[in-house]
């Protein structure tokens, strides 16, 4: 067991932590999706439109892509999916407004990351410190 006195201890991986964070945002993402469905019911076309169908499917694939966070690729179709929901502004306002809201939590959370990477490579996050 690693919990032994004198054996070696592996080192905290800070993006472990960030990794709970984006399935966290991915999942809040995606139920305030569901949540602008009744929106899309009453002011829009319906549920069976295919701005329905797109805003309902996109809140399944956010949820899907929870199992993904640790792919290497996630960033890129994390952003792409935000874009899709930044165009919704032409059919939808409302669903526009959600996208540029976690358009900007995901820039916020990417640029957090970049900046603990940064200092993981230079050895000067807390956890790296020895003492």
């Amino acid at each position: 067991m690693s919990d032994e006195p004198g054996a070696p201890q592996r080192p905290k991986d800070p993006m472990k932590g960030f990794r709970g964070v984006m399935s966290g945002t991915l999942v809040m993402e995606a139920i305030t999706l569901g949540l602008a469905l009744p929106v899309i019911d009453r002011l829009g076309d319906g549920l069976a439109s295919l701005t329905g169908w797109l805003v309902g499917g996109l809140a399944v694939v956010l949820l899907v892509l929870c199992a993904f966070v640790r792919w290497r690729h996630i960033t890129p179709v994390i952003l792409a999916l935000q874009v899709v929901l930044v165009a919704f502004f032409v059919t939808e306002p409302p669903v526009g407004i959600i996208g540029l809201i976690f358009l900007a939590a995901w820039w916020w959370l990417f640029s957090i990351r970049a900046k603990v990477a940064k200092r993981m490579a230079e050895g000067t996050l807390p956890s790296q410190q020895s003492g």
